[in-house]
């Protein structure tokens, strides 16, 4: 998908602007979290402004044909006031909830209790349908004092809570060395963490699916960005902005549709052979189908299988503050940046500056 291109006029002067019809909120930091009340404003002001983190220049973003939006974050509590007022512009959403268990690691100290962070994960179920919010424990950590066994328990204590109020289950295997900011974090707070070899993976997702399998939770297992084909334990590489999900959510909205390439189509009748339907194809209700149009974002990672969006998040900006971030070059880095933003909350711009 090519973006439209649309022209501004901010305070008498004419600027460009991206148009997307998806918006990723966001790979980079928690906007559900930390900044919904400012996404929120920008929608309604119709456009945001997006600092580009390698060369400082500002890319302005146009809401005006954006009809889907990809929330991700680890406490969408906030998010849930304004779950309205997209409903009322006609903006559909899924959420990638990471819903993580490390609460006695000192991993993840900035984020709620695990019990409020469950019962968001119910509210928003219940909201937006279970295949709208998915479950996402992620990254796997090892280190001296969370073994495999340690994990497995983690995942089977939230996933007998949950596995109810979603479809899927997606996670990674936190690859420390390779990220020198992780590295630096993790290290810096003295996280005696351990990498993960091909046995030790192969290990946790044979176990995974078979906890799955026994619990009866029939959740689809994904990994993200991970290169190991782990398809002989029924797990496949997810695609986090998903676009056969898209079109399942949002496939009555025809203009979103027909960007995407995708005719919805009815099938001939009730008693149709459905092994007849053609190869590709995802049904939905009222005996409809489509068949899959998802392609990959060449701009992504080879081992990321997510469709083009435009994501609207911004580097240091994560007051989360979790110990193995990717997204912070260094906690004062968040923290500063936050604080810009609570003296300009509604500016063009997460940080206002």
């Amino acid at each position: 998908m090519a973006w439209k291109k649309v022209t501004l006029n901010i305070n008498g002067l004419s600027v460009e602007a991206q148009a997307p019809e998806i918006i990723s909120a966001s790979r980079s930091t928690d906007i559900p979290a930390f900044y919904a009340d400012w996404f929120f404003h920008r929608l309604e002001a119709g456009y945001s402004v997006w600092n580009n983190p390698f060369n400082g220049m500002k890319s302005y973003v146009s809401f005006q044909n954006t009809r889907f939006i990809v929330f991700w974050s680890k406490n969408p509590k906030p998010l849930l006031p304004y779950l309205p007022v997209l409903k009322e512009k006609g903006i559909g959403c899924y959420v990638q909830f990471t819903l993580n268990d490390y609460e006695e690691d000192g991993l993840e100290t900035g984020i709620p209790p695990l019990e409020e962070r469950i019962g968001t994960f119910k509210a928003l179920s219940e909201i937006l349908g279970k295949e709208a919010v998915i479950w996402r424990f992620d990254p796997l950590i090892l280190t001296d004092g969370i073994s495999i066994d340690t994990l497995l328990k983690k995942i089977e204590r939230i996933g007998t809570e949950i596995h109810g109020c979603t479809e899927k289950l997606v996670f990674s295997f936190a690859d420390i060395a390779t990220y020198r900011r992780v590295k630096a974090n993790m290290d810096g707070s003295g996280i005696p963490y351990r990498e993960w070899d091909r046995q030790s993976m192969e290990e946790l997702a044979g176990r995974l699916s078979r906890l799955n399998r026994d619990k009866g939770w029939r959740l689809e297992l994904a990994t993200c960005g991970e290169n190991l084909d782990l398809g002989r334990y029924r797990i496949s590489r997810n695609r986090c902005i998903d676009g056969d999900l898209i079109a399942r959510l949002a496939w009555k909205d025809r203009e979103l549709m027909s960007a995407m390439g995708i005719c919805v189509q009815e099938q001939p009748g009730p008693d149709f052979d459905m092994n007849a339907l053609p190869y590709g194809a995802v049904l939905l209700p009222g005996n409809r189908y489509f068949i899959s149009n998802h392609r990959k974002d060449p701009g992504q990672r080879t081992a990321c299988g997510c469709m083009v969006s435009k994501d609207i998040g911004e580097y240091n900006t994560c007051p989360h503050l979790c110990e193995y971030c990717y997204a912070n070059a260094s906690k004062r880095a968040a923290t500063d940046n936050w604080k810009m933003h609570l003296k300009h909350p509604t500016g063009e711009t997460i940080t206002g500056k």
